[in-house]
């Protein structure tokens, strides 16, 4: 089985309100790529994967008025992609869904949320992830209450074998100071960005101990906006999300190889999933954003992952139409692990 994590920049944009495709010249939320580019863009993207699913990040929207799920389904379909149904969980006011796009030939998928259902106070102990969480976040004695703006997707998997696992899409909180006036107002908003990205992990990771006490394989997947040595600010904590998720001391560790060089090579090349335009110092700026994390029972199947790098990819490079589609699609490039399951 191929499992992806893929953020697709304002996949939201490109579908009107009944989930139809906007195959037009209009602008998309990409800048300076139309719709049609764009979408054409994330097509070609899609079947060079070849997936059996690929965790959807920033999917397309979903309300009242809106069918995210339904869009997704559209799109495999218009495409030609094998991966023709969707699964998604509890839904957000961003714009951004964590869906599952999968094949429903090789496996069934169900979104399946576990953890109490927390009062507005929170709980303390992996409350659900549509609800709150209550930690105390700046060592003053007194609890904060933390809640995802996009909440994880959990989903149970179970192969036409009959082999079960779980699945955790995430999108965790930014660190970006946006709204940010001055540079004091940029260093408080980054501060305390950091401290619920922390909490967020915390919670994660909680709810990953749940799993890995039960014996269920598990991978967690996503883009957590954060990885080992990402900004400044990780020295007032200590550390990273990335290795709060991963596991800690005696905790039972999750793997992902990227992380762990990441990790190993504070200074030093280090492989890189996101791509963004600094208008300001007009340049690129490159970082490790997404992740495939998978429990001790799963290393065993030894497991392949790669980056799919318009740049540092060979393979990615040498085919052109592939490179150009990548960087046309999103500002982050799909990251991919094969598994004998």
């Amino acid at each position: 089985m191929r499992i992806t994590t893929y953020n697709v920049e304002w996949f939201s944009n490109l579908f009107d309100d009944t989930g139809n495709l906007l195959h037009t010249d209009d602008w998309s939320g990409r800048y300076n790529i139309k719709k049609s580019d764009q979408l054409d863009a994330i097509g070609h993207v899609f079947n060079g994967l070849d997936a059996d699913a690929v965790m959807v990040v920033e999917a397309p929207d979903s309300h009242a008025e809106r069918d995210g799920k339904k869009a997704l389904e559209n799109f495999a379909a218009h495409y030609g992609l094998r991966t023709t149904k969707a699964v998604d969980g509890f839904f957000n006011t961003t714009q951004q869904e964590i869906t599952l796009l999968f094949d429903p030939n090789k496996f069934s998928a169900t979104h399946d949320p576990i953890g109490q259902i927390a009062g507005e106070n929170g709980s303390r102990d992996a409350p659900r992830f549509d609800t709150a969480f209550r930690l105390d976040l700046d060592i003053d004695a007194k609890p904060d209450v933390v809640r995802f703006s996009k909440p994880p997707l959990e989903v149970a998997l179970k192969t036409n074998s009959g082999f079960a696992l779980r699945m955790i899409g995430v999108h965790a909180k930014s660190k970006a100071p946006h709204g940010a006036k001055n540079k004091a107002e940029a260093i408080r908003i980054s501060i305390q960005n950091r401290r619920k990205q922390l909490a967020q992990c915390i919670w994660l990771r909680q709810r990953v101990d749940h799993h890995l006490k039960n014996g269920d394989p598990l991978i967690v997947l996503g883009d957590f906006n954060d990885g080992p040595g990402l900004d400044e600010y990780e020295k007032l904590f200590g550390k990273s999300g990335i290795e709060i998720v991963l596991g800690e001391g005696d905790q039972t560790p999750l793997f992902d190889p990227h992380a762990k060089m990441a990790l190993e090579r504070r200074i030093g090349a280090i492989p890189t999933t996101a791509r963004f335009f600094l208008r300001h110092e007009k340049r690129y700026l490159q970082a490790l954003l997404d992740y495939i994390m998978v429990s001790p029972d799963l290393m065993v199947l030894n497991p392949d992952w790669h980056i799919w790098h318009p740049f540092d990819d060979p393979v990615c490079y040498d085919v052109t139409d592939m490179r150009d589609a990548l960087l046309i699609a999103s500002d982050h490039f799909p990251v991919t692990v094969d598994l004998d399951i």
